[in-house]
């Protein structure tokens, strides 16, 4: 018996495709995320303010503030941003679902009914009056692909790993709402305080003016100490309306992440004076930890863990594509329907195979390849990212502390330095500008403590995000 040339080139090939086509995906030994310096302890870490412990679920609870986890509730129920990220999973779940059909068999009915001539040229009888005719066609069938090359499973492969990604985009956004509503609400309430700081320093001036001019009556100073006092109050005063606005800026982008209109901003949270405050160290984890929870991370692999696949479905075009497939039908004319002379039927494989120019094959494989090395750089850059943030955000939150802690102190020299120029003024012993001077320097020195208090509740906010949100896997 003569063997066909092609025979030992197509056993070959059907055997090489028992196996799944491409790479089997695993980390790159040679990724950043593998490295020590990677997983190892935070650089900036060693602070008193950090601890090690692993960052809880729900870092937003460790301010004990009931009306911030309400609102996070809201958000995480209602935000716009995350009904689109909803919505981007139930659609990488039906592209998902769309490469696990090609697993089961396929099944197609069609029927075509018509009036109909044939062509006397078609037919090879030029001139022949062939008549016209109501026909019929109809026929059912049954077919499915023999995965020999994988492809079908690489395809689900990648397919899963979308999904999985999707589900880290969504993660992330969450990540995002949570920290720009806890900081839409730190900020309200910050603004609320320093609103009050203001008010009170301008009733502190206004009974500091009262005073000058109950003095300059009495004697015991000139106008030129009214006309300080009364400008110095002013001062004051014009940094209540930014403060206002600041307020009310922070309502709005509350309302809209918890999914409301502007004008249904919280009240409750309008009525703030004192932003909550963390009472323990914050915890950081390492960087291992951060690594797999942080969800742009997580994304990253999960997008070279489908690139990795599709290397694999582009791969298995090399090998021959088999279906098998069987179908029955009828055709004929209308009148004879369903007639014994109308039936025909087919059973047997379908053996397509791009052989021996595969050129585009090859190409479309350097393509998925060229993909895939693009993903392995994106994800050693959102390694690279994530520990730099986080790196960042430690060291601007200590120094941050360090700061307050000498704005602290200068604030309570102020505070002594303006009850001890009062006790020399009614002692007689000094002018009423010292006095001035040193009050001034006490409204100073406390709203750039509350202005320092506010940065760090935004310090707080940016490493909890940096950290990764706090949420398991």
């Amino acid at each position: 018996m003569r063997r066909h040339p092609l025979a030992p080139a197509l056993m070959a090939a059907l055997l090489a495709g028992c196996a799944a086509a491409g790479p089997d995906y695993h980390r790159p030994a040679t990724a950043i995320a593998e490295r020590p310096s990677a997983t190892g302890g935070f650089v900036s870490g060693s602070s008193a303010a950090f601890t090690p412990a692993p960052l809880p679920d729900h870092w937003w609870k460790l301010y004990s503030d009931p009306v911030l986890d309400r609102l996070v509730e809201d958000a995480l129920a209602h935000n716009t941003d995350l009904r689109v990220a909803s919505a981007n999973i139930a659609r990488a779940n039906a592209a998902l679902g769309l490469a696990e059909q090609a697993r089961q068999p396929r099944t197609e009915i069609e029927a075509a009914p018509g009036y109909a001539q044939r062509s006397a040229e078609e037919e090879l009888l030029p001139g022949a009056p062939l008549p016209s005719s109501f026909v019929y066609s109809a026929r059912a069938g049954i077919s499915y692909q023999v995965d020999l090359a994988g492809q079908i499973r690489r395809a689900v492969e990648a397919a899963g790993a979308d999904v999985a990604a999707t589900q880290a985009a969504y993660d992330a956004t969450r990540a995002t709402v949570v920290a720009d509503t806890t900081r839409a609400y730190l900020d309200a309430c910050a603004a609320g305080r320093e609103i009050g700081i203001a008010q009170q320093a301008v009733a502190l001036q206004a009974r500091t003016t009262t005073l000058t001019q109950r003095l300059i009556r009495a004697g015991r100073g000139i106008a030129l100490d009214a006309t300080r006092s009364r400008a110095q109050e002013e001062q004051v005063r014009a940094t209540l309306p930014s403060l206002l606005g600041a307020k009310q800026v922070a309502l709005f982008r509350l309302a809209t992440l918890t999914g409301r209109p502007p004008a249904e901003f919280d009240r409750q949270v309008a009525a703030c004076t004192q932003e909550p405050r963390l009472d323990r160290a914050i915890p950081i984890g390492d960087g291992a930890a951060l690594l797999q929870r942080r969800p742009d991370v997580r994304r990253a692999e999960l997008e070279l863990h489908a690139a990795t696949a599709r290397i694999g479905v582009a791969e298995a075009e090399l090998y021959p594509r088999i279906t098998l497939g069987a179908s029955v039908g009828s055709v004929g004319l209308l009148r004879n329907a369903l007639g014994s002379d109308t039936y025909k039927f087919s059973l047997g494989p379908l053996i397509s195979w791009e052989f021996p120019n595969r050129g585009r094959v090859r190409a479309r494989i350097a393509s998925a390849q060229a993909v895939a090395d693009a993903a392995y750089a994106k994800f050693d850059g959102t390694v690279l990212a994530a520990l730099r943030e986080t790196e960042t955000a430690l060291t601007i939150y200590a120094r941050d502390l360090d700061r307050r802690a000498a704005l602290t102190a200068a604030r309570d020299q102020s505070a002594r330095a303006a009850t001890d120029a009062e006790r020399l003024f009614k002692a007689g012993r000094t002018g009423f500008l010292s006095v001035l001077d040193a009050q001034r320097t006490l409204i100073g020195a406390e709203q750039t403590l509350a202005a320092a208090d506010s940065r760090l509740a935004a310090d707080q906010v940016q490493l909890f995000l940096a950290l990764g949100g706090g949420w398991q896997i």
